[in-house]
């Protein structure tokens, strides 16, 4: 079989397979072999191999096989370039939801919120025949209290609604205590409130979205438990 026709035999399988063929690809420059070159090496070492000693048919089979699995890691690692994009976009639209909003974090400073509100949870270990929140401004002075009562052990929410306009003025974070009583009388507890979210961040290499929280600094955002508007 002359040169000319074992081209056109190779231009047909490529064809078939629905790769390009050799002269539809010539002026293209390539740095990495594809399956047309794949085949056309095959092609040439079956037609170049010693007739008194051919290829075994398992060694073309590994070939083959070995194609494949280089082929089939490629194509994975491309779709795994476009899950990663798509991941990027969505934490961006993370970062871009959460700004604004209010996020609980373990803390007693809180600040009014927009609707002129303070929101919080308290974690008790145990039932507590008296519960109360208290909040004092940065001297200490007292301005505000909630009693809860009696409350089962686990998450008790609090809240302390129409802050006064001249506290608010002030914008100033004030300090919130928890108290409760589980049988060994009054005892203080660390309450967690919802503080603003004041800018997000992408993190670089895929490590997610950092937020700022006002009072508390930085924090990854899927540390945050709860949110609110």
């Amino acid at each position: 079989m002359s040169s000319i026709e074992n081209n056109q035999a190779l231009n047909n399988i490529l064809e078939k397979i629905g790769a390009k063929t050799p002269e539809a690809d010539a002026t293209k420059r390539k740095s990495s072999l594809g399956q047309e070159d794949f085949l056309r090496l095959m092609t040439t070492q079956l037609q170049n191999q010693d007739p008194f000693a051919p290829m075994e048919n398992g060694e073309f089979i590994a070939q083959m096989a070995q194609f494949s699995t280089v082929t089939g890691i490629t194509e994975m690692g491309q779709s795994l370039n476009g899950i990663s994009d798509k991941l990027n976009e969505f934490r961006i639209a993370t970062a871009s939801d959460l700004l604004g909003n209010s996020v609980l974090v373990p803390g007693n400073i809180a600040r009014p919120n927009k609707n002129n509100e303070i929101h919080g949870i308290i974690d008790l270990p145990s039932a507590s025949s008296e519960t109360s929140v208290s909040f004092f401004d940065e001297s200490g002075e007292h301005l505000h209290s909630i009693d809860l009562g009696a409350q089962p052990g686990g998450l008790v929410g609090f809240e302390w609604l129409d802050i006064p306009e001249d506290i608010k003025a002030k914008n100033m974070p004030l300090r919130v205590e928890a108290f409760i009583n589980t049988g060994k009388g009054s005892q203080g507890l660390t309450p967690s409130v919802f503080s603003e979210v004041m800018a997000a961040t992408v993190g670089k290499n895929n490590q997610g979205v950092t937020i700022d929280v006002k009072d508390y600094g930085e924090m990854a955002a899927a540390d945050v438990i709860k949110f609110r508007n």
